[in-house]
């Protein structure tokens, strides 16, 4: 039933994909690999409020997902003037022609209702032209002050569906938010929706802290503190907020810290004596590897997704390079050579790239290229851009961005791994240092 859908779909938004149908009579299977030609056009008539009161969250709801789908870059809203009908009540019969005469693709309807501080939120996808629902209509539950969640709920489940990707809308970013002069800046963990809504503060400003990483289930959170004077690692517990050191291997100094995939173990770098090498602690057990023993400064490690690699930064050739090794250590190899110098690389939750930021002829830029250092592509150009990460789905990478001439106040950016729809993410403060949790369970 979504043959023609999809056919449409594959028409207006991609400059390249694979398609490739197995039989007239299946789906056409689709791989995005490059940017957007046109966005396709949906339709979103305010939700219903299906008890007395519920018209305000409604509204709210339809807000947040027509957000949502705009901000891909890969959607385009139909306003509601341009509606010719709307459905009487949700479940009611659509009328298709209707909908097609305004050329929309697809439809999204749906219906709130709120008893005291318990919402339920309803949703159907339709196939405009072929005139048949997308998989089956859904519904959550929860509480009012999660209402956002559930609008973000439904979001992901009309991208997914129609782009056939994991989605990201209902995930979180922790970040270090800064506040005050350039030579006083205070700087604090905060943690807020993936699109900046719902900011919480997760730490005071009495101390400098740097470099804050979601664990792999988004329960912990590892960041760098100079608390005691020297940097080292804490380990927060998102839910309580309590933090606690993290036991190293000994040195003077250990930072830069990111969990496995599997959260069990920690990489980070170790600065002891001048020389600044990449340990991998356990922690159930607190036993040490050190990953590297060479003069070089080596930073910024990162697991690839199954757990068996890292990518890391080092100048072991004379300039800062990008180099990938086992993650039990031995020899690494090179894989950036570009001109200019490359760092913070971040692995790909799907394998398939590594995000890094470059400095070249005193530009920065955020890039992605493969694993092998092949296919480098720049996404972004800027006085200052840098420490991408990634969002759960592999498409979307935000990242940190200082303008020339401002007080060296950093903001948040995102941009798809095309280049394309790069947006800025609005946060009360300055904000640096982000990192895209998992979706929330």
């Amino acid at each position: 039933m979504m043959t023609r859908f999809l056919t449409l779909f594959v028409a207006i938004m991609l400059a390249f994909a694979t398609i490739t149908p197995a039989s007239a009579q299946e789906p056409l299977r689709l791989t995005l690999r490059d940017g957007v030609i046109e966005a396709l056009p949906f339709a979103l008539p305010t939700f219903q409020a299906e008890v007395a009161g519920s018209e305000g969250m409604a509204a709210d709801i339809s807000r947040v997902i027509t957000e949502d789908l705009n901000g891909t870059g890969l959607f385009r809203q139909i306003p509601a003037s341009a509606f010719i009908s709307t459905p009487a009540s949700f479940g009611s019969a659509i009328t298709f022609p209707d909908w097609r005469a305004i050329n929309a693709q697809a439809l999204v309807t749906g219906a709130v209702a709120v008893n005291g501080n318990q919402v339920t939120v309803k949703f159907r996808l339709y196939d405009v032209f072929s005139g048949a629902e997308m998989g089956e209509g859904l519904q959550f539950a929860g509480t009012t002050d999660g209402w956002r969640r559930m609008a973000h709920k439904v979001s992901d489940a009309v991208y997914s569906r129609i782009t056939g990707e994991a989605a990201y809308f209902d995930s979180r970013i922790v970040y270090v938010a800064e506040t005050g002069p350039k030579d006083d800046r205070a700087k604090r963990l905060a943690i807020m929706d993936y699109d900046g809504a719902n900011v919480q503060y997760l730490t005071d400003s009495s101390a400098i802290v740097l470099a804050p990483r979601f664990s792999p289930s988004g329960d912990r959170i590892l960041y760098t503190s100079y608390e005691s004077g020297f940097p080292r690692i804490n380990i927060l517990d998102v839910a309580t907020v309590v933090r606690q050191q993290m036991t190293t291997a000994a040195g003077e100094m250990a930072f830069s810290p990111r969990f496995s995939r599997d959260g069990r173990q920690v990489i980070y770098s170790l600065a002891n004596g001048g020389n600044t090498d990449i340990y991998r602690t356990d922690l159930a057990t607190g036993q040490n590897m050190r990953l590297t023993n060479t003069p070089a400064i080596e930073t910024a490690p990162s697991f690839n997704p199954d757990g068996s690699q890292i990518v890391f930064e080092s100048d072991r050739s004379g300039t800062q390079q990008l180099y990938v090794m086992s993650a039990n250590g031995g020899e690494p190899q090179r894989i950036s050579f570009g001109n200019g110098r490359y760092g913070t690389p971040v692995w790909s939750p799907r394998g398939d790239l590594i995000a890094f930021t470059k400095q070249e002829s005193g530009r920065f830029h955020i890039g992605v290229m493969r694993t092998d250092g092949t296919e480098e592509r720049l996404l972004t150009s800027s006085f200052l851009d840098e420490g991408p990460t990634w969002a759960p789905n592999g498409r979307v990478i935000m990242f940190a961005r200082e303008t020339q001439g401002s007080d060296g106040t950093t903001g948040l950016y995102s941009v798809d791994i095309t280049g394309r729809n790069l947006r800025r993410v609005t946060t009360p403060q300055g904000g640096s240092d982000p990192s895209w949790g998992p979706l929330q369970r």
